[in-house]
């Protein structure tokens, strides 16, 4: 079948399911290649790399873009219309607003776009590393919580202050994770 004869549409799956329904279709796929396999392409869901804090520690999650939705590029006969409508994990076809009983194909510009934005790795929630060496800082969690103090020395790399607190009158060095300390 001619690759020009498969579209990509989008299935709306169970919000937190899309990748088990990834996984089942591929695997009906990968089972049935005389049948399936040649009509369905390729599925994707697309995902970006995400920064966020936990307990303290910066950790690198995968997040959906499109909660809710797979991505399928096909040549929908009935056979592999009637078996995506009915694979577990997937409520329906995005179908047009005006009630079409067929499923509305993506155009390609739309994929194109998608595709390269879900290959971005974004920092977005991470803590932008803008402090600076002699700013006053207040320890927000850890240990030392509630303690002021002043940048000594900045890893932007790392995403890693000094800051130098007192401690029963002493001057003490902590090196800290930018998430943990505040402007003051």
């Amino acid at each position: 079948m001619a690759e020009s004869m498969k579209k990509w549409y989008v299935l709306r799956a169970i919000s937190g399911k899309e990748a088990k329904a990834k996984e089942l279709i591929d695997a009906a796929c990968k089972n049935n290649p005389d049948t399936l396999g040649k009509s369905i392409c390729q599925v994707l869901v697309p995902t970006e790399k995400v920064y966020t804090t936990r307990g303290g520690k910066k950790v690198l999650k995968e997040r959906n873009l499109f909660s809710g939705y797979v991505f399928v590029q096909a040549e929908l006969t009935g056979e592999s219309e009637i078996f995506l409508q009915n694979t577990s994990n997937i409520i329906d076809f995005v179908r047009t607003r005006e009630g079409g009983k067929k499923p509305e194909p993506v155009p390609e510009a739309q994929i194109a776009r998608m595709l390269g934005a879900a290959e971005e790795v974004t920092a977005s929630d991470a803590v932008a590393n803008d402090y600076i060496v002699g700013e006053k800082v207040k320890v927000n969690f850890g240990p030392f919580t509630g303690f002021n103090g002043e940048i000594s020395e900045v890893n932007a790399e790392k995403h890693e202050l000094t800051v130098i607190v007192k401690v029963f009158g002493r001057e003490t060095p902590l090196k800290l994770d930018n998430s943990q300390v505040e402007r003051e």
